[in-house]
């Protein structure tokens, strides 16, 4: 197969779970929202707060795909079974910093000003939140490994299956019935909980069951820590994690400034974010596929044929990206309406769904970049192209022009100063990354 179809077809299988699990967050907003407009405002600075923390972190486990991906390309599969153990030291120190985070949200809520109102929902929904992490990361961990051999579709399966699972759970405890009592956003997390340990389970029997693992011998005692391994994690993980944190971060800044202006902004807010992560699915999937190829003849010693992947990887993600964007575009306030029955709400996040299309096109350009800058082990330059313009642009210039005024531009209390700040701050990332692979993949060909 021509390495177009590999990558198209790795895209859409990883694409396919990806929107299953994003699909928890769409079934959510949506049963979050018909409950009450308080519940989705809980949900969406609660959410915000949790996407923080887990995107944080999955980005260093997500990482080691270019790690696993090249000894799978140099044929060294007892080291990529050795290296996948390591791996879970990794695993169980990002837990315990990412409940530790959950549980004591109060700083970030109390700083960011937060309407005291929903806190106490927030802290509910986060503390029931922290169970579901451990089980979200290795569950992550397992996704990485699969996508570095190339064999995502068991991923998938269990990704879609889990969905069957997630969907009548959340609406039974969110609106109660047979002696559950009405949870609200609660309920949604609890939903969360039961879905993930359920399927990290099955993920864990089929490691020690199927054929695909075997050569791999992965199902052995676990070696103690082996220092220089996990630093070399360590390297290309923390960068690209932190990288990803920032990214996040500045959703969650935004939603958190945003809940200030109550709770019909942080709705119509809720809806608009829902919907840009659910498009990031698309150039997240490619890029994931692209980067696993890219790395996998880097690991065979062919870095022409990488550079080539490359191109064609940027080919299909940036056409997918043109056409997403223009079809929210164009459906906005259809998209608006599905997600609440307030006509008020659909009404704001319709507007601002206009802004999303924008936001998407430096988002997909962005997320191929990164992800293939990582198989060349660049990190921290994206890392403070990060920190300089989504948190320096993005937000604080969001910040400003919802808040104090822009130039000549009075302050405008709407939750679209934050999306046309970051759109603009994603559009400069979109011409910097791009500049910064052409020089990393330019001194890999001449090293």
């Amino acid at each position: 197969m021509r390495e177009r179809g590999i990558i198209a077809r790795h895209a859409g299988t990883v694409l396919a779970g990806q929107l299953a699990t994003m699909a928890f967050g769409i079934t959510d907003t949506v049963v979050a929202g018909r409950y009450a407009q308080q519940a989705l405002a809980a949900l969406s600075v609660g959410s915000a707060v949790y996407i923080t923390v887990f995107v944080a972190l999955m980005g260093v486990q997500q990482s080691l795909l270019p790690i696993w991906a090249e000894l799978h390309g140099a044929d060294r599969k007892q080291d990529l079974g050795r290296s996948v153990r390591q791996a879970l030291y990794l695993a169980a120190l990002a837990s315990v910093i990412g409940v530790f985070w959950l549980l004591f949200p109060n700083a970030l809520l109390q700083g960011t000003e937060v309407p005291p109102v929903l806190q106490q929902d927030v802290r509910h929904y986060l503390g029931v939140l922290a169970l579901a992490l451990p089980a979200a990361l290795l569950f992550r961990m397992y996704s990485t490994l699969n996508q570095s051999l190339g064999k995502p579709q068991l991923v998938t399966w269990l990704q879609l299956a889990s969905l069957l699972l997630k969907i009548p759970l959340t609406i039974w405890f969110a609106f109660g019935g047979a002696g559950l009592p009405a949870m609200g956003a609660v309920g949604c997390a609890w939903a969360t909980v039961v879905a993930n340990y359920v399927f990290l389970g099955l993920a864990i029997w089929l490691v020690r069951t199927d054929d695909l693992y075997r050569p791999y011998a992965i199902w052995r005692p676990l070696e103690a820590p082996d220092w220089r391994t996990i630093r070399q994690f360590a390297r290309l993980g923390v960068p690209a994690g932190l990288a990803i944190m920032v990214e996040v971060t500045s959703f969650t800044l935004m939603s958190l400034f945003i809940a200030r202006q109550g709770t019909l902004s942080a709705a119509a807010h809720q809806i608009a974010s829902n919907m840009a992560a659910v498009l990031y699915m698309v150039p997240l999937s490619v890029a994931i596929a692209t980067s696993a190829r890219v790395s996998y003849w880097l690991g065979a010693g062919d870095a022409k044929k990488a550079r080539a992947i490359v191109r064609t990887g940027f080919r299909i993600g940036w056409s997918l990206a043109i056409v997403l964007a223009a079809t929210v575009l164009a459906s906005r306030h259809v998209i608006a309406s599905l997600y609440s029955a307030d006509p008020r709400v659909a009404a704001v996040a319709a507007g601002l769904l206009a802004l999303v299309a924008a936001f998407h096109l430096g988002d997909a350009t962005q997320a191929l970049c990164v992800f293939v800058l990582r198989s060349y082990r660049v990190t921290v330059a994206p890392l403070v192209a990060y920190c300089v313009l989504l948190w320096g642009v993005g937000v604080v210039g969001g910040y400003r022009l919802a808040y104090r005024g822009l130039g000549p531009i009075a302050a405008q209390h709407t939750p679209a100063a934050f999306w046309t700040a970051s759109s603009f701050a994603l559009g400069l990332l979109a011409l910097i990354l791009p500049l910064i692979l052409w020089r990393a993949v330019r001194r890999f060909r001449t090293a």
